[in-house]
C-alpha cells in the first residue's frame, strides 16, 4: 500500500472565508454550507499551495497510506456531507474528464439508492466554478480540425493536446497523462525553438516548469505521482543550453526509477540561437 500526502480541513476552524480556493491548482476545493470542502481526493496532489492562504490555520498536510484511487470509497466519504458535496463531487470529476470515475459515482448513488439531481449542463445549482478558470482541465486532444487554410504556407497549426501545461497545475490524474509519450519543457524552449510544435509537441502531452526558479523538489514529488499513477511511454526533456536546465535531468531521472517502470528518456537540448542541438 502506497503512502501519499493529502491536504486534510479542520471544520471546525474553517470561517468558510474562500481565501483558499483560488490558490489550489487542481480546483479541488470548494466552499459549500459555509465551509471549505475537499471535494476530490483524485484532484489534491498534497503539495499545499492553498495552506498559505487560509487566516485561521484550518488546511494541514497529513501523509496517509491509500491504495489505488477507488470512487466506490470516496463516495462512501462524500455521501456523509449531504446533498450539496455529492454534486458538488459529480461536477468536478465531469469538469475534469473523468466520465469513468463520474459514471461509477452515479452507479454507488443508484445502489444505496441516493437520489441527487444534478444540472448536466451547469452542474450542480447554487455552486459557481471552482478555482481560477486557467487552471481549470481540458483535453483538446479530440479537436477536429474542420478548415484548411491553403493560403499561407507559413501557417501553423497549434499541437497543444491538453490544458493546463504548467506541471505543477496538472493534476497526476489527469486522463490524458495515461498512456503518452510525454514531454517535459523548460519554460523558454517554446520561446526559443521555432519548430517546437512542429518538432518536439505533436503527438505528446505537455508538462512545463522553470528548473532555476522553482523549487525541483516538489517537481519531483510532483513526477513521481505522475508516472506512479500512469502508463507513461516515453519521457522527453527540452531544454535550454544553459547550465541551470540540466538541472531537472537527474529529478526526472530519479522519479523514473523511483516509479520501478521502464519508460524511455530522451534530452532534446535547444541553443540560446534557436537551433536543436540534439
Amino acid at each position: 500500500m502506497q503512502k501519499r500526502k493529502i491536504i486534510k480541513i479542520d471544520e471546525n476552524k474553517c470561517t468558510g472565508c474562500g481565501l483558499c480556493i483560488p490558490n489550489c491548482p487542481e480546483g479541488a476545493i470548494q466552499i459549500i454550507d459555509g465551509k471549505a470542502r475537499l471535494i476530490s481526493d483524485l484532484f489534491c496532489d498534497g503539495l499545499g499551495a492553498c495552506i498559505g492562504h487560509c487566516p485561521e490555520g484550518a488546511i494541514t498536510i497529513e501523509e496517509r497510506e491509500a491504495q489505488a484511487y477507488d470512487e466506490d470509497k470516496v463516495m462512501e466519504n462524500i455521501v456523509k456531507q449531504g446533498p450539496n458535496v455529492i454534486k458538488a463531487h459529480l461536477h468536478h470529476l465531469k469538469a475534469h474528464g473523468e466520465v469513468n470515475y463520474y459514471n461509477q459515482a452515479l452507479a454507488f448513488l443508484k445502489e444505496h439508492n441516493i437520489n441527487i439531481p444534478v444540472d448536466k449542463k451547469c452542474g450542480p445549482a447554487g455552486h459557481g466554478p471552482s478555482g481560477c478558470p486557467g487552471s481549470r482541465m481540458m483535453d483538446l486532444r479530440k479537436k477536429k480540425k474542420t478548415e484548411h487554410d491553403v493560403s499561407s504556407a507559413a501557417k501553423q497549426e497549434s499541437e497543444l493536446g491538453q490544458w493546463p501545461v504548467q506541471l505543477m497545475l496538472v493534476p497526476s490524474y489527469a486522463p490524458y497523462l495515461n498512456n503518452c509519450d510525454l514531454l517535459i519543457a523548460a519554460d523558454c524552449v517554446p520561446f526559443a525553438y521555432a519548430d517546437f510544435h512542429r518538432d518536439l509537441l505533436k503527438g505528446k502531452t505537455l508538462l512545463v516548469g522553470c528548473p532555476k526558479l522553482d523549487d525541483v523538489s516538489i517537481y519531483q514529488n510532483k513526477l513521481e505521482q505522475v508516472f506512479a499513477n500512469n502508463d507513461i511511454k516515453s519521457v522527453t526533456y527540452a531544454h535550454m543550453e544553459v547550465p541551470c536546465c540540466f538541472g531537472l535531468v537527474n529529478i526526472i531521472q530519479s522519479a523514473i526509477e523511483k516509479s520501478g517502470k521502464a519508460i524511455p528518456f530522451k534530452e532534446a537540448v535547444i541553443s540560446i540561437s534557436g537551433e536543436r542541438l540534439r
